[in-house]
């Protein structure tokens, strides 16, 4: 990779204490994983003071999730098993975000459609963890290498996913229900996107 983005750069020197402990990168997978399901239940609730919690706890869950990867590679442990951890970890807890703030805000601004788009949301994560792994194959297919993510566009230092940190100062400062709203629609739009480099994909190998 390039351009590493400043959190897994971060990651990468938080990470060294545990080269030599008998922490693996797996367990970080399973706890981070752990974390943002918790971190997404607590959003579930309805309540602020929860909310704030489970946002942060999030957050915190979704940077930890960096350690895995830099772990591995320190430690010369890097699996097929790591590999898909990582993603499954990334799709579910994403898929649980959505699919709890669309409960959380049954009774807001878009009612009992803030569950339909939650369910659409959360759907459109799982899916796309399945896209990625799809695009990961091709990619393998194409330059030789294997297990290697294909992670997310980057600018100056900032993945997009690192949009995910804003969750946290968004649900403190009262905005959660604009940010649910506009992060489901994206993660929809991603989705879409990720289907149609797939279906490109096939049409090329086919002609």
């Amino acid at each position: 990779m390039k351009n590493i983005p400043w959190d897994q750069r971060i990651a990468r020197i938080l990470v060294r204490p545990l080269v030599n402990s008998p922490i693996t990168p797996n367990a970080i997978s399973v706890f981070t994983l752990f974390g943002t399901l918790i971190g997404a239940g607590l959003l579930a609730v309805g309540n602020v003071a929860l909310a704030n919690w489970g946002a942060t706890i999030f957050v915190l869950s979704r940077f930890l999730d960096h350690f895995d990867g830099e772990l591995a590679r320190q430690q010369g442990t890097t699996s097929k098993l790591g590999y898909y951890l990582d993603y499954a970890a990334g799709g579910i807890g994403y898929g649980a975000l959505f699919l709890c703030l669309g409960l959380g805000f049954r009774d807001g601004l878009l009612g009992p459609w803030a569950i339909i788009l939650g369910m659409t949301a959360a759907a459109g994560a799982v899916l796309s963890m399945f896209f990625n792994l799809r695009i990961d194959k091709e990619n393998a297919t194409e330059i030789g290498t294997e297990n290697d993510s294909i992670g997310y566009p980057t600018f100056g230092g900032f993945e997009l996913e690192d949009g995910i940190y804003l969750l946290a100062p968004i649900t403190w400062f009262g905005y959660l229900e604009l940010f649910f709203i506009a992060a489901a629609f994206s993660a929809i739009l991603y989705t879409a996107g990720k289907l149609v480099h797939i279906l490109s994909f096939q049409n090329k190998r086919s002609s």
